[in-house]
């Protein structure tokens, strides 16, 4: 059921309301610009600005705005010699365009703001924010690559190199920015001190194509005089082992660096420290051997002692030589940068005998284990990492393929050492300790979780606690699968950026992390990487390149990322940028479908996953493939006859909603009876039927019966990838809410809860990874840390917490609430930080009486469903409501609308 809001969103319910703020104010906070809070290192001429509005009154919506720009904080507070200043009686608080003068590499851009309300109020002005922009272009680039001249076996593992130059600066030193990137991955420190707390730098992108570079303000690291700096470099993903078979050498044989140290002095004067033939290198060093698959060898006996200071005596290093690698294909860092975020503390240790425990963390983490030791120099300590133990206790790695995931670290002997593993990460619980010198404490190891460090932005919580490990499972999925691309999964010799597992997840990771600028980086690889037919690889960045692409569901993330990106952040830009991407995807699909519009004969992963009807073994996909092809062709065009409407191409608007009700007659003409049964009997194949609006009215209901049959008749859910995310909401939306609970509340495999009763801290690549006789699924494809299935997380904040999209007034400028109580839930809350401010909706059954509360951030509005066949039975705030300001529905609902506040409604 689709309902349009637009012909009643003036009428606006006031209520008094218990005061939320501390203040009798109006004021900004949360200034960002293109997602980011005093970013540096913009390559973007026309940033977009953002804010957030605090106000103690309800209904409060900005009616104007007045934003001034300046390269000083002092040309802000005089208000003079300002870059740029706009004033506009306009509501948007969000993704405001800058389009004053022309920005410059390097320019730093002060800015403020202040708005005015419709209750005649004019808050003061923000407090002050900033970005500063990158290298604009290559000629900025003064550094050259450089890279080490011995010889190396690249067919294997190899030691990382290191690259030190010392150098001299005179006295007064203003300023210091480090520009920095490499072919691998790099640790850079300076006078003996870490550069940045990022990890996995530069990021992983499209390679050949877009390679990032960050920019690093390291003036407290700078000393006056005498200086050193050095950078190692690992094998990473550039020369790494990627995808299965151990392949290597995917973008190419050689590391390399180019750095730019940049001095301004006080004076006015500047100079340059760069990558050149100055500069030295070793192999010598502790890092015998790194692999993003394989693990990590440190030697601690083999550590440069000082090797990043001045007066280092690098005469074992070699010279460098300069290479001609491209400086036109560096980019400022446009993701999220990966940071350690937290620390774990193990929960048991299991003494297995002859010098082997078992550490368990309690929780499937992604990143590394920090090693406490004391012992003799030359002892060896190894780490070997797993997700699960088997049913007799014993360490479990099968399912990791020919990853080894094993961390060995040879002590120096001197004193307490404390070891963290460089360019490396591991998925696992449980961790596996030989050699240790003596008994291993709880205090020997500590978990060190990584992940792309987005803004935590939702939270899910109700009454049943085995929901709420649910709730967990999915966020530490999310957590352990988003390292600067979403990737499947983060353990086995795989570790890629998958397109369909990325396009099924997006709208629940969205509605728990800022993912906005997550996303954009990945997409902008996508478009890099789609091939000249306009096929989209299966995985992003594209490192299985010519034999796997153009498959539906996974390559659609091209069109429906982009879209989701639109409804959760308002983010019109993002469209734009994808559009011509998305007409070469929606063209490819057309050149396979024929004349016919019905897309067939193609090989397709297909509902991938999906429970085998017949058997307890998994087969594959039981849903039609040309179905689900043809499915998934029809979705993909409407999605992009609304985002050319949206971006004011009316011509293909038009041109792609004809193409789309081509594709959706050949549908229901091919694949559906007259009375709505659909030719793939499966849950599935009426998910998709619904979901994607592919059915005339006449048959809509019908067909959802008989998908409600289907549910019925298995008592469990059957779906694979593509038919999961979708089938609780197609089931809620055509009334059978408490099928959709059925499937939730259930506890045997298959289900979502089944896995946590076997003790899963994450979500499952498979419904029974661990059978109930706890022996294992097929090992080659086994993960326990895999999201896809977590996409049931949006469902969880839309119906059972009731805190939704607007698709009409996307980014959370309108938010639904709608919550739909059932199984045997007393209560459930959640609340999302939008783009706005925090939107929570939470609610209470007690004593027969439904007890609502909902908050609305400032400058947006709330449409709000109530579940009552009387509305003299419903107060708000203690008020009975306006009935002239109510739309009454089917199925006893009443809809009305309300301003900004905190309103608790009961009946």
């Amino acid at each position: 059921m689709e309902i349009k809001f637009k012909f009643f969103l003036t009428a606006f319910l006031i209520f008094n309301s218990t005061n939320f703020f501390a203040q009798n104010s109006l004021s900004i906070t949360n200034l960002r610009v293109e997602y980011k809070t005093n970013s540096v290192g913009i390559d973007i001429q026309s940033p977009r600005l953002s804010w957030e509005i605090i106000s103690d009154k309800n209904n409060t919506n900005q009616v104007a705005y007045e934003i001034i720009l300046g390269e000083s904080e002092e040309n802000l507070r005089s208000e003079k010699n300002l870059l740029w200043q706009v004033k506009e009686n306009n509501s948007q608080s969000i993704l405001i365009e800058y389009k004053g003068p022309k920005l410059n590499s390097r320019q730093k851009v002060f800015w403020k703001v202040r708005v005015w309300d419709n209750h005649n109020r004019v808050s003061e002005w923000s407090e002050i924010a900033f970005w500063e922009m990158g290298l604009l272009s290559e000629i900025e680039w003064k550094a050259n690559w450089i890279a080490a001249d011995f010889y190396e076996d690249t067919t294997k593992s190899n030691p990382a190199h290191y690259f030190r130059k010392s150098f001299r600066l005179e006295n007064n030193i203003k300023s210091a920015k480090l520009y920095i990137s490499s072919h691998g991955l790099y640790e850079a420190f300076i006078n003996g001190k870490r550069v940045g707390d990022q990890v996995f730098t530069p990021g992983w992108t499209s390679y050949h194509k877009r390679l990032q570079y960050q920019i690093y303000d390291v003036t407290t690291l700078i000393n006056e005089k005498e200086n050193g700096i050095g950078v190692t470099v690992g094998d990473g993903w550039y020369r790494g082992s990627l995808v299965w078979e151990r392949n290597r050498n995917v973008y190419g044989t050689k590391l390399a660096l180019i750095a730019q140290l940049e001095i301004e002095y006080t004076d006015g004067r500047s100079t340059k420290i760069i990558t050149d033939d100055s500069w030295k290198v070793s192999n010598q060093g502790p890092v015998i051997m790194s692999d993003i698959y394989m693990g990590e060898k440190y030697d601690a006996r083999k550590e440069f002692i000082n090797w990043s200071n001045y007066n280092y005596e690098d005469l074992n290093f070699q010279k460098v030589s300069t290479r001609d690698f491209h400086k036109n294909i560096l980019i400022a860092s446009e993701g999220v940068p990966v940071r350690k975020i937290q620390e774990i503390a193990p929960i048991n240790i299991i003494d297995k005998g002859n010098g082997k425990y078992i550490f368990d963390m309690g929780q499937n983490m992604v990143g590394w284990v920090k090693l406490k030791v004391k012992g003799p120099e030359s002892v060896s300590i190894k780490l070997r990492h797993a997700e699960v133990l088997d049913k007799y206790g014993e360490f479990y790695t099968d399912n990791l393929r020919l990853a080894q995931q094993t961390i060995e670290y040879i002590l120096k002997g001197k004193g307490e050492e404390i070891f963290e593993p460089h360019f490396t990460f591991q998925g696992f619980r449980f961790v596996e300790v030989t050699g240790y010198p003596g008994i291993p404490t709880k205090e020997s190891i500590t978990g060190i979780v990584i992940h792309s460090d987005m803004t935590p932005t939702g939270n899910f919580e109700c009454s049943d606690s085995l929901i709420n490990q649910l709730q967990h499972n999915i966020v530490w999925g999310l957590k352990g699968n988003f390292l600067d691309v979403p990737t499947d999964c983060p353990q086995r010799d795989e570790r890629l950026g998958w397109t369909g597992d990325a396009q099924v997840f997006a709208p629940t990771a969205c509605f728990n992390m800022d993912a906005a600028a997550f996303y954009s980086k990945w997409l902008k690889d996508l478009s890099a990487d789609q091939k000249e037919s306009g096929s989209i690889p299966d995985v992003i960045p594209d490192v299985i390149k010519n034999t796997s692409a153009g498959h539906t569901g996974w390559a659609d993330a091209g069109v429906v990322i982009p879209w989701t990106l639109y409804l959760n952040y308002g983010d019109k830009r993002i469209l734009e940028e994808q559009y011509e991407s998305m007409k070469k995807w929606i063209s490819y699909m057309q050149s396979r479908a024929g004349d016919d519009n019905l897309w067939t004969g193609d090989w397709h992963y297909g509902d991938w996953l999906a429970f085998a009807s017949t058997s307890s073994a998994y087969m594959g996909a039981y849903t039609e493939t040309d179905l689900i092809a043809t499915a998934y062709y029809a979705y993909s065009t409407t999605l992009l006859a609304k985002i050319a409407k949206i971006i004011g191409k009316l011509d293909d608007a038009n041109k792609y909603f004809q193409l789309a009700d081509k594709i959706k007659s050949a549908y229901y003409n091919e694949f559906v009876t007259p009375n709505g049964r659909i030719v793939s009997n499966t849950q599935t194949g009426y998910t998709l039927s619904l979901a994607f609006d592919l059915l005339p009215d006449s048959v809509k209901q019908k067909s959802a019966e008989y998908l409600n049959e289907n549910v019925d008749n298995f008592k469990h859910i059957t779906t694979g990838f593509l038919g999961t995310p979708l089938i609780s909401k197609t089931l809620t939306e055509y009334g059978y809410t408490d099928m959709a609970y059925m499937l939730l509340n259930r506890k045997k495999y298959p289900s979502w809860l089944y896995p946590i009763t076997m003790g899963a801290t994450t979500i499952w690549e498979r419904w029974d990874g661990i059978k109930p006789d706890s022996t294992f699924q097929e090992k080659g494809m086994n993960s326990f840390n895999h999201y896809a299935y977590g996409a049931i997380g949006k469902w969880l904040y839309s119906t059972v917490a009731g805190i939704d999209i607007d698709e009409n007034s996307p980014g959370f400028k309108n938010i639904i609430f709608r919550p739909l109580p059932g199984g045997d839930l007393t209560s459930a809350s959640a609340e999302i930080k939008t783009m706005y401010g925090k939107a929570s909706s939470s609610w209470v059954i007690e004593n027969n009486k439904f007890i609502y509360t909902i908050t609305i951030p400032p400058n947006t509005t709330g449409t709000v469903f109530i579940n009552s066949k009387s509305l003299s039975d419903v107060k708000i705030n203690g008020q009975e409501i306006n009935a002239k300001s109510v739309l009454t529905l089917d199925r006893n609902e009443n809809i009305f609308v309300v301003g900004s506040g905190t309103y608790k409604i009961d009946y």
